[in-house]
C-alpha cells in the first residue's frame, strides 16, 4: 500500500494571481519545497510562468536576494520555511497560522484569503499618494507664512493658526483612506 499526502492548492490562488497582475505587478515567482512536476502544475493551474521548486527555506532566501537585485520585492508565505525570505524580503505578507511567519511578516492577511493582497497593494499605494500629497500641502503652506512672517505681512496669532490649520489638513486628507474600497 501508499499513503500520499499533498498540499491542495488553495481556491482563491489563481484569482489573486489575476488580481496582481492587473494590479501592474510585472513578475510573478513561486518559490516552493514541492517537486518540481508538482510545482509545474500548480503553477500553470494558477497563472504563474516562473517558478522555483525543491527549495529548501536557505534556497527561499536566496532567491528572494537574487530577485531583488533586479527591484523591489514582495514576499507571501505560511510557513516556517518561508521565514527567512520574508525577513529578506522588502515588503513581506503572512497568511495562514504559523507564528514566526505572522511575527516577521509586515503586513498580515487576515482571514488567509490571498485575494486581499491586491487590496493591500492598492491601499499602500494609495497611502503613499496621500503622504507625499500632505507633505506637499503643509511645506507650501509653512513656507509661504514663513515669507509673509519675515516681512511682516502677517503676525505671531495668524502664524499659530496657520500651523495648527496645517495640521488639520493634513490629519484630513488622511483621513480619506478609510474610504478605500477594493478595486478588482
Amino acid at each position: 500500500g501508499a499513503i500520499a499526502v499533498a498540499d491542495g492548492i488553495r481556491l482563491e490562488s489563481a484569482e489573486a494571481v489575476r488580481l496582481l497582475k492587473r494590479k501592474g505587478l510585472q513578475r510573478l515567482v513561486m518559490l516552493t519545497g514541492d517537486r518540481s512536476a508538482i510545482a509545474r502544475q500548480v503553477a500553470q493551474q494558477v497563472g504563474i510562468t516562473e517558478y522555483q521548486a525543491e527549495l529548501l527555506p536557505e534556497d527561499k532566501l536566496h532567491a528572494i536576494q537574487q530577485l531583488r537585485r533586479s527591484g523591489i520585492v514582495g514576499m507571501v508565505g505560511d510557513g516556517i520555511n518561508d521565514t527567512p525570505a520574508l525577513a529578506a524580503a522588502d515588503v513581506s505578507f503572512a497568511v495562514g497560522k504559523i507564528d514566526m511567519a505572522l511575527e516577521t511578516a509586515d503586513v498580515v492577511l487576515v482571514g488567509n484569503d490571498l485575494r486581499r493582497l491586491g487590496y493591500a497593494i492598492q491601499l499602500s499605494r494609495r497611502t503613499l499618494s496621500v503622504i507625499q500629497q500632505s507633505i506637499a500641502v503643509a511645506l507650501i503652506l509653512n513656507a509661504t507664512f514663513v515669507v509673509l512672517g519675515m516681512f511682516g505681512v502677517i503676525g505671531l496669532p495668524i502664524a499659530v493658526f496657520e500651523d495648527m490649520g496645517s495640521s488639520l489638513l493634513v490629519t484630513f486628507n488622511a483621513m480619506r483612506l478609510f474610504n478605500t474600497r477594493v478595486s478588482t
